[in-house]
């Protein structure tokens, strides 16, 4: 079982050396990201012109588990949009908590306002 689930946030805030960085740094031993969250960062990359090959390589490099987005992923992910419309979360935030909270590991994140969600999952914000 992972320790942390990563949202892109942070993977971009580890990618791009940001504040919060080291802590994503040391958590990415025991990290998963999942896939919608991936595609998100990898979307980051490719508008900055990174090749397929470079995508490729840089998720390799990190060496981090990827869960597939499955059925019961995207229905857990549904279900949050009525608990977390009114703070603005995307798709993707939502399929990083629906992740965190399958696996029962902490979804780590650089979105200040995870913070004030009342969902019953534990959410780590990096800076």
């Amino acid at each position: 079982m992972s320790s942390v689930v990563l949202d892109a946030s942070a993977l971009m805030a580890l990618l791009n050396g940001e504040t919060g960085a080291q802590v994503v740094a040391e958590a990415l031993g025991d990290a998963v990201i999942g896939s919608v969250n991936l595609a998100e960062v990898l979307t980051r990359l490719a508008q900055r012109g990174l090749s397929e090959e470079g995508m490729r390589a840089t998720v390799d490099d990190l060496e981090i588990d990827v869960i597939p987005f499955d059925k019961d992923l995207a229905v857990s992910a549904g279900m949050l949009w009525p608990l977390t419309r009114a703070y603005g979360l995307s798709l993707g935030d939502r399929a990083c908590l629906a992740l965190a909270r399958q696996l029962e590991a902490p979804a780590l994140t650089a979105d200040r306002i995870w913070a004030e969600l009342n969902l019953g999952i534990e959410v780590q914000v990096i800076r």
